[in-house]
């Protein structure tokens, strides 16, 4: 029953017979027949078949809520056996917004150095793909916005208060202020990340709010390409202030706090509301309490 669980959630996050199998190692066959196996079982259509993947019935999407449940608890399982008879090890797949990275290893460094034998794997996408990850069992944990739009279901540790700077160069607009207001950082040309990013949805929001509108000259998904393209000294950026020092100041770059009004937003970890946990998330939502005081700091 497990490995068809597993063969129905592969299906759920690709979405194509073919790839689902593939993921999971089985050929298209085999994977056709266990989901009709596991139909038979149930009593009722899971999947919409025809030509290609169509989507899943209202017994399958209800399948799929147990089926997350029911493969989380069996993993957490395994981990917590094992780590019974030996140290913990295994990987932890952390899911995170662009604009958190730099202080990933905030985490991951005092982690391994507790858990040496642990690997980790972190991958950078929208707010909406770190919930969805998270829900389809692909992640152990995200590091995204509390608050701001919706969580989903999962467990919340705050970590820290995210604040707002404007990245200039010195001899920029505004760039020798030791302030500068939301609506004076919507008369700056700006690079900015693309409208899809929770970031840039907040950022259009606290503009909106004082009656200026952000109209970027260069958009992308990359926090690399924004800050190189600043240290040029012929752009302008608004960007969470930890990014900011995470990143590295230069003579050609100045960090300046946007005032009136204030904005701030929580940032932290979310992980799946379960019960137990497992030992890797457990652990690592340990670090994520011992370190938040410090990166309020």
């Amino acid at each position: 029953m497990l490995d068809k669980l597993e063969l129905l959630l592969a299906l759920s996050k690709e979405r194509h017979f073919g790839r689902a199998a593939e993921s999971c190692g089985v050929t298209q066959p085999t994977m056709s027949t266990s989901l009709k196996q596991l139909e038979d079982i149930l009593g009722v259509m899971l999947v919409q078949r025809g030509s290609r993947f169509q989507g899943f019935t209202p017994e399958g999407e209800r399948t799929l809520d147990w089926a997350r449940r029911i493969v989380g608890d069996a993993r957490a399982m395994r981990q917590e056996i094992n780590s019974l008879k030996d140290k913990l090890t295994g990987e932890i797949r952390i899911a995170a917004i662009p604009t958190v990275l730099g202080m990933v290893a905030s985490l991951t460094t005092p982690f391994r150095a507790k858990h040496p034998d642990v690997r980790f794997r972190i991958v950078s996408c929208t707010s909406t793909d770190v919930l969805g990850l998270l829900e389809n069992l692909e992640v152990d944990a995200g590091l995204t916005y509390l608050g701001n739009e919706p969580v989903g279901k999962v467990r919340a540790i705050p970590l820290y208060q995210e604040s707002y700077r404007l990245i200039t160069a010195p001899d920029g607009l505004y760039g020798d202020r030791e302030t500068v207001t939301w609506r004076e950082v919507g008369q700056v040309p700006l690079c900015l990340l693309t409208p899809d990013m929770q970031n840039r949805r907040i950022i259009d929001k606290a503009l909106l709010s004082v009656g200026a509108e952000a109209v970027p000259t260069l958009t992308s998904n990359s926090i690399i390409v924004l800050y190189t393209h600043v240290q040029t000294g012929r752009w302008a950026s608004v960007m969470p202030a930890k990014l900011a020092d995470t990143l590295g100041l230069s003579e050609e770059v100045r960090s300046i706090p946007i005032v009136e009004p204030d904005v701030t937003y929580s940032i932290g970890m979310v992980i799946p509301k379960r019960d137990p946990m497992t030992p890797l998330v457990a652990a690592l939502v340990q670090i994520a309490r011992e370190v938040a005081p410090s990166l309020n700091d």
